[in-house]
């Protein structure tokens, strides 16, 4: 497994495309989006804006990750290394594991490096850094966890970039990261409380601003933790027909 992790840190290293999607291009929608929708507003009005759009902005983007994730599993199933890995004693569960961590070192750092950009050009107040770090930890659980099933379910990429799309947009659209969920319609309402997206959001947001409390912590990162054990099964599930896959 630890050959795994190495040679998929590695690869990622390697991948400038990575860095943009992963960095570049969120700090410049952020940029973008706050010098929109701040401008004409000012005080508590603009502080509320902004306390939205970084922690929206960065929950959106961390599940662009998905799009790297099934690149580099349908690679390594076309270049035949899926194939000679299940010849080896190395377990599927060691296999997706040895995939899986390197993402989450990826996802973590990069929604470290985003709020620290909100904090260091927008002042936006970190207040419960404690909470921040769980809320971080478990989102990046989530995410990578969703990647992964996506990762072993696609076969080929552009399914991967489509199905990636679809959870990336219409979660932010649906889970309250463009627009307040409380402006939206009932329906759309309910909707959102059904996905990740929207208590990674809520959570953030209250930890930032230091109003969450330690036992409204629990639901949020038990939906977060349950999403991404999720996607973990689904992954080990589908892993042996995206093994005949390779085989074929």
């Amino acid at each position: 497994m630890n050959a795994v992790i190495h040679m998929e840190v590695k690869k990622n290293l390697q991948d400038r495309g990575l860095l943009f999607w992963a960095l570049l291009l969120p700090i410049i929608f952020t940029v973008l989006f706050i010098s929109i929708f701040t401008a004409g507003t000012g005080g508590e009005e603009k502080r509320q804006v902004i306390l939205s759009i970084v922690p929206g902005y960065t929950v959106m983007f961390l599940f662009f990750i998905m799009i790297s994730m099934t690149e580099s599993f349908i690679k390594d199933r076309n270049t035949g290394i899926v194939s000679r890995i299940a010849s080896t004693p190395l377990s599927p569960y060691a296999y997706l594991l040895g995939k899986w961590v390197p993402y989450m070192y990826i996802v973590f750092i990069q929604i470290v490096v985003l709020l620290s950009f909100g904090k260091l050009i927008y002042d936006v107040p970190l207040k419960q850094p404690l909470w921040l770090l769980l809320i971080s930890l478990f989102l990046t659980f989530t995410v990578t966890g969703l990647g992964l099933a996506l990762s072993v379910i696609v076969k080929t990429n552009n399914m991967g970039i489509a199905f990636t799309q679809v959870i990336a947009l219409g979660g932010a659209m649906l889970g309250g990261l463009w627009v307040p969920v409380d402006v939206m319609p009932e329906t759309l309402q309910t909707i959102s409380h059904l996905l990740p997206q929207y208590w990674a959001h809520q959570a953030l947001q209250e930890a930032m601003g230091g109003t969450m409390e330690a036992m409204g912590l629990l639901q949020p990162l038990l939906i977060l933790f349950c999403f991404g054990l999720g996607g973990f099964i689904i992954a080990l599930i589908s892993y042996p027909r995206f093994l005949q896959r390779a085989k074929g």
